[in-house]
């Protein structure tokens, strides 16, 4: 019989989506809430605090004494929905048509919630190890909470056997995924009178020589990269995604700026990537320096998310398969913290409800069935006798 959602799980899930967690807000209402619910069944929590102590990260042992155990990992943070035509209020977390609706509600708060809901089962599991929660900041920016998160569990000597990340694979064990690597290039020039350009160093135009070895290195990727099969685009990509310089048409702009990504494969190198392009923009100093010595070009990482590589023949990878009732394993094309917890030495596979394709939408929503098949895995969980 298909399993039913239970009351609290849907509760929960309906509690974390009405709180406003978008990126450029705090999280700590959410961490404060699930610190308290924790704490009321006798569970400490680790926090960790951005350098403004407005965000934080919330890991939590629920077994203590039992030797490892499974990360159950989350992000608490969501994307905003300015300029959205949503036709309920993002916040509201309504059931409608057997959906929960709402910004989160698939990336990926019911996740954090379902198991939050499941505490109480995972500290009376009889399982040999034990269950981490690890809810972080700012992955929808950078993956910025989970690298403070893993370095403050590696301080405090906690070796997990293995890590669930729950982002929407619609229950599916995701083992790949592309990095996502952005960059901000600033362009100092020397400004001039339009009818002198000689005398000038035209910032914008040498960006668009930047900007087109960008888009050639693109163009080579899908030529030549060898392909990944089972990604949407089997190749790494490259993209520009931002740009702004000049002030009139008749200045020769003195300062450009621009920013870009690397999607790679997880079988490329996108720190060669960047270099090439640093190395680009290196070439042409010489000749802008000549007209003015302060000219150049200056990089600055917005955001460094690994590419993740599992394999179908993990243990945590056949686990979660047995968990969710699932004979197929996926790869997806969004980035998670995956790959920070695979490079921490942890075995790491990507599973949870919900369909990407419904995340950062007007509308979004993830459906009850997922709910439940996540509630039903989070139950198993609890009472698997091994990880292998």
């Amino acid at each position: 019989m298909p399993h039913t959602l239970s009351p609290q799980s849907l509760l929960m899930a309906q509690t974390l989506v009405r709180m406003n967690t978008i990126s450029a807000n705090s999280n700590l209402e959410l961490i404060d809430f699930a610190q308290s619910h924790l704490a009321a069944l006798g569970v400490k929590s680790r926090i960790t605090y951005n350098a403004e102590r407005t965000k934080a990260n919330l890991f939590a042992t629920l077994g203590e004494g039992k030797p490892a155990g499974v990360i159950v990992s989350g992000h608490t943070d969501t994307v905003p929905w300015d300029g959205q035509d949503w036709s309920v209020d993002p916040l509201s977390a309504v059931v409608q048509n057997e959906r929960l609706y709402g910004r989160g509600s698939a990336d990926m708060k019911s996740f954090i919630a379902i198991a939050l809901s499941n505490a109480k089962r995972f500290l009376e599991s009889d399982s040999p190890f034990a269950v981490h929660f690890a809810f972080s900041y700012e992955e929808e920016i950078g993956c910025f909470g989970a690298k403070e998160l893993i370095a403050d569990m590696r301080d405090a000597g906690i070796k997990p056997l293995a890590c669930i990340v729950g982002e929407p694979t619609s229950m599916v064990p995701a083992i790949a995924h592309k990095g996502v690597y952005r960059y901000k290039c600033c362009v100092r020039g020397k400004e001039a009178h339009s009818s002198l350009t000689p005398k000038s160093v035209n910032a914008i135009e040498m960006a668009a020589r930047v900007i087109g070895k960008v888009r050639d290195m693109a163009e080579g990727f899908e030529r030549s990269e060898p392909r990944y099969e089972g990604f949407d685009v089997p190749f790494s990509t490259a993209s520009v995604g931002q740009f702004h310089g000049g002030i009139a048409d008749n200045v020769v702009p003195r300062d450009a700026e621009f920013r870009y990504e690397f999607r790679d494969l997880p079988t490329a190198d996108a720190g060669k990537m960047q270099a090439e392009v640093v190395a680009y923009a290196g070439s042409l100093e010489p000749a802008m320096k000549k007209v003015a010595p302060d000219a150049g070009f200056s990089f600055e990482t917005i955001c460094e998310i690994p590419s993740f590589l599992g394999s179908a023949n993990d243990p945590i990878t056949l686990l979660a398969q047995r968990l969710a009732s699932e004979e197929r394993t996926t790869l997806v094309a969004f980035g998670t913290e995956a790959g920070l917890f695979k490079n921490a030495g942890i075995p790491t596979v990507v599973c949870g409800p919900g369909s990407i394709e419904q995340a950062h939408q007007p509308d979004e929503y993830v459906s009850l069935e997922q709910l439940a098949r996540c509630e039903l895995f989070m139950e198993r969980l609890a009472s698997t006798p091994s990880i292998g």
